[in-house]
């Protein structure tokens, strides 16, 4: 064997460019703050190919609405670009008073949102659930409103071609790769959903569009990061087993093709994003034993949120809650620090 054959995996030079690599945006003690969060958001919309997509009329189509024992549920459909539709349920309590705090809730890769509802439809739902994934439920629970949104490529969204035309598990592959071609992302495909998301809100009376948060798991935590830094109408974001540094989790680690951005780390790290977000809160939630988003580099990644946070002048509103588990959500140590930081208790 080659002495040097180490040399010959792509890896090998990966791994020190990733070390190496000078990120031209990365947060500088030395820059102009506010300067240095407009060039941040323009780079990440350029990066996301953000700018397009392009609105259409939402075209809500209300399919219909049921009353359970904790909430009234409604489904709707609505159109967010051109022969794009987005299927969700709105989720209101019955006790307390409207409007109601929202929460929008993201399911990552899962068969579904029908588990964000608690509600199983195929194999292995169940034990998904278990990983406080019922998002939905849960905010109900908390006394807020809840939108549950399908996102691309999942449940009902899923890739639909025919199956010689697929050759791969993720149902985001093919869809990704396609997005990357036309200049556009999967990120940037569904923050784009959840921002026309919040444009319809104001349709429904019974919800507070003032007091609007996001939350979600894995991919589903991805997104709501990203929104969160895009859009400034969401005021809390909770992302859970997501937010790591780059070169520790998607940089070294095998994971679906929706979570690489073209580009990103010639410019940013993913904490660096955050400044997008002051004077809004941040509660970013980990599982101690993650593989795929190793809690050492959440903790690196975290650092650099405070000090960004800092120089924002609000050093209090961002928290690291820490679980003592793998990849899920944990919901008796996240809720307490959304509601405390939220103000919103009902």
């Amino acid at each position: 064997m080659n002495q040097n054959s180490s040399s010959f995996a792509p890896e090998s030079s990966h791994e020190i460019l990733l070390k190496t690599s000078k990120l031209a945006l990365t947060y500088d003690p030395e820059r102009n703050f506010d300067n240095w969060r407009v060039e941040v958001s323009h780079k990440f919309r350029e990066l996301l190919g953000f700018d397009l997509f392009k609105k259409v009329r939402p075209n809500l189509r209300i399919e219909n609405s049921e009353t359970k024992d904790l909430f009234k549920e409604t489904r709707f459909v609505f159109s967010s670009e051109e022969n794009v539709d987005v299927p969700c349920h709105l989720l209101v309590p019955l006790k307390g008073r409207a409007p109601f705090p929202l929460v929008i809730c993201l399911q990552g890769h899962s068969t579904g949102m029908h588990i964000s509802l608690a509600r199983p439809k195929f194999e292995g739902d169940e034990e998904s659930i278990k990983g406080d994934r019922d998002f939905a439920i849960q905010a109900v629970k908390e006394g807020y409103a809840a939108l549950v949104l399908e996102q691309r490529c999942f449940g009902e969204r899923a890739d639909s071609r025919p199956k010689d035309r697929k050759s791969f598990t993720s149902t985001c592959h093919h869809a990704s790769m396609v997005e990357s071609m036309l200049g556009r992302t999967m990120q940037g495909a569904r923050v784009w959903d959840v921002s026309r998301a919040i444009d319809l809100m104001k349709e429904f009376p019974e919800v507070d569009i003032n007091k609007i948060g996001c939350m979600g798991n894995s991919g589903g935590g991805t997104v709501t990061y990203y929104a969160a830094c895009l859009d400034s109408r969401i005021k809390i974001a909770m992302p859970s087993c997501s937010f790591c540094t780059y070169e520790d989790s998607i940089g070294k680690i095998d994971h679906c093709a929706c979570n690489y951005i073209p580009g990103m780390l010639k410019y940013l790290e993913m904490a660096d994003l955050s400044c997008l977000i002051p004077a809004r809160t941040l509660v970013i939630v980990a599982g101690k034993t993650d593989k795929i988003f190793p809690i050492d580099a959440v903790k690196k990644a975290f650092e650099k949120v405070q000090v960004i946070y800092g120089r924002a002048g609000v050093p209090e509103r961002c928290v690291l809650v820490e679980g003592d588990g793998g990849h899920r959500f944990y919901n008796k140590e996240a809720w307490p620090v959304f509601r405390r930081l939220s103000g919103w208790d009902r």
